[in-house]
């Protein structure tokens, strides 16, 4: 079991890697059985997608690292109970595909599995 230090330490991590951009150091933090689900709207149209198992999550995370630029991350809020999460944050997304840079609100429910992220649920909506 994971304690709530080394949990929090591993989203800070996650969240750094993200906005650095550091697609190995993002991989790490998953378990290579993980569930990857995002929800949200964009400006023009809505997005959900899920990937489970590695061979579905590392394309999707590779293609969101590349395409778009985080800055200027805030986590907003932090709970941990046991091996679950809730991560409520904002950043500032540029998109390389329009040149557009948007702040956007994101909530993240996450289980922890052996010390690493099993389970990664976003939810997101731009400012």
């Amino acid at each position: 079991m994971t304690d709530r230090r080394e949990t929090e330490q591993l989203l800070r991590g996650l969240y750094a890697a993200r906005v650095s951009g550091d697609i190995a150091a993002v991989y790490e933090k998953f378990s290579p059985d993980a569930h990857f689900q995002i929800a949200g709207a964009s400006h023009s149209t809505p997005v959900a997608v899920t990937a489970i198992g590695a061979g579905e999550y590392r394309p999707l995370l590779a293609i969101m690292i590349k395409t778009f630029k985080l800055s200027d991350e805030q986590i907003v809020s932090l709970v941990i109970d046991g091996a679950k999460a809730a991560v409520h944050w904002r950043v500032n997304i540029f998109s390389r595909l329009t040149g557009t840079t948007v702040l956007t609100e994101l909530v993240d429910m996450i289980e922890i599995r052996n010390g690493r992220i099993g389970s990664y649920i976003e939810f997101f909506a731009p400012h």
